[in-house]
């Protein structure tokens, strides 16, 4: 089991799979300070000066000017604000993963569309035609 375990992991596969998750990982931060710090001030200057990140509802009833002074009231509350930057941040991912996947695919057809060189069968094959083809 020991083995078959360590043949799991040294696969190269699971490797950039693990590679992955931690540039992931790093990449969620950088777009969570995008969309937190970059983008929502502006929006939200734009729609004079709202947060979204404030935008919540609460179902015990009473008024709260923030969703910070609902949590600190111990209120049970629905954050559609939070949920919003989370979808905006969520596009902001999808577009970065959609580019980041049309490069990757962009090299690999020039990769594929170099001529491959033919084997030292083929052109054997190929003279052996060529020379049966003069004789006939």
């Amino acid at each position: 089991m020991l083995n078959e375990f360590k043949t799991f992991i040294s696969r190269g596969n699971v490797v950039d799979l693990a590679v992955g998750i931690i540039i992931g990982a790093a990449f969620t931060a950088i777009v969570t300070s995008l969309v937190n710090d970059i983008l929502m001030p502006p929006i939200g200057y734009l729609m004079g000066g709202i947060d979204f990140s404030d935008y919540f509802i609460s179902l015990s009833g009473g008024d709260y000017p923030s969703l910070k002074a609902a949590k600190d009231a111990g209120v049970t509350t629905i954050n559609y604000g939070l949920f919003i930057n989370a979808v905006i941040k969520f596009f902001i991912v999808a577009w970065a993963v959609f580019i980041l996947v049309k490069q990757v695919n962009r090299f690999k057809k020039k990769e594929e569309a170099k001529p491959v060189e033919p084997t030292k069968s083929e052109l054997l094959l190929t003279e052996i035609r060529d020379l049966l083809k003069a004789k006939g």
